[in-house]
């Protein structure tokens, strides 16, 4: 089995992307052939800093290893470094209606922000699409907020199959449990963000340990002093989401433990729990991003694994949509 999923190297990583992304990336690749792919074409869909996302990149890649990637036994590998992405993007877009692309909710709701639109804002999906379709991809760690796009994929996918022959295989989605979507401490109603959500309610991965505890200190709760999951209570539901994936237990049984208790000792054991589930994390990463000579090597080997596994399925996409290939009768 074929595991794939892609990250931004934009932002400062924070607990949200290691419970919704990282934490499966490393759970998953137990399951069978692994790539994870930083996808640093996607940053430039909207205005970036050169040298920004230059850093980013290593950092995010530093980051990917440090939370359990292993690049020996899985592909981890920067996206511009293998063409064929770009290409297959190309490819696929042929079989892309505009409608479809057109009621894509990031789009819709990133393009609201914004007094120029990139085009590549509104296509990137279909480059999405073909970065889980080059390598046969059968499941796909992701996020809540990703689904949408994934079953485009899917759809594009059929499409491909049904106009020029069986060419990919057709992914499906692996979802979190628990904390499939990490809320923001300040503002529970919003998905926590380091570029659309708050300073003070976003846990990034390199913050100090006493920084995270003074942020799960201040975190918004509700009304009442239950301790319990629920739509009226989304700040509590929240916490304890992010202390089930932390400790281990289950939401039910940490609604057990903590009843009669107060949300200061929810928010106390939260985040004195994030803080020890992180700083193994913090320590490896910054191990890591001091050789970046080892860095740029575990990288090439990244790509020259991701190239060889992409160019038979782009090859067989030139030849079924009709191309002339060199070399071949």
């Amino acid at each position: 089995m074929r595991i794939f999923s892609g990250i931004q190297p934009t932002g400062d990583k924070h607990l949200g992307n290691f419970i919704g992304g990282f934490r499966q990336y490393a759970q998953t690749q137990e399951l069978g052939e692994g790539y994870f792919c930083i996808v640093d074409l996607h940053s430039i869909t909207v205005e970036h800093d050169p040298r920004d996302l230059h850093d980013r990149t290593l950092d995010l890649f530093a980051m990917l290893i440090a939370t359990g990637l292993d690049p020996e036994r899985s592909t981890v590998f920067a996206q511009s470094h293998v063409t064929a992405h770009a290409e297959a993007c190309w490819l696929l877009s042929a079989v892309t209606s505009y409608g479809q692309l057109g009621r894509m909710t990031q789009f819709k709701d990133k393009a609201d922000r914004r007094e120029f639109v990139s085009a590549g804002l509104f296509t990137y999906p279909v480059l999405m699409a073909g970065d889980i379709l080059l390598y046969q991809t059968h499941r796909v760690p992701i996020g809540e907020d990703q689904r949408q796009h994934l079953e485009l994929a899917r759809d594009i996918a059929e499409r491909f199959n049904a106009r020029f022959g069986k060419t990919f295989v057709v992914p499906e989605g692996i979802y979190p449990d628990v904390g499939a979507r990490i809320m923001d401490l300040q503002e529970p109603m919003r998905k926590m963000s380091t570029t659309g959500g708050t300073e003070q309610g976003t846990v990034k991965l390199l913050d100090e340990p006493d920084t995270i505890r003074r942020k799960f200190r201040s975190a918004v709760t509700d009304s009442g002093r239950e301790i319990r999951r629920g739509d009226d209570k989304p700040g509590v539901s929240n916490l304890i989401d992010i202390l089930a994936v932390a400790t281990g237990r289950t939401p039910g049984e940490i609604e057990v433990a903590y009843d009669g208790s107060g949300y200061g000792d929810l928010k106390r054991d939260v985040g004195d729990a994030v803080v020890a589930l992180l700083e193994p994390v913090r320590g490896r990463y910054l191990e890591l991003r001091a050789d970046e000579p080892e860095l740029l090597r575990l990288l090439a080997l990244g790509a020259d694994k991701a190239r060889a596994a992409s160019t038979p399925t782009l090859e067989a996409m030139y030849e079924r949509m009709g191309f002339v290939r060199l070399g071949q009768p």
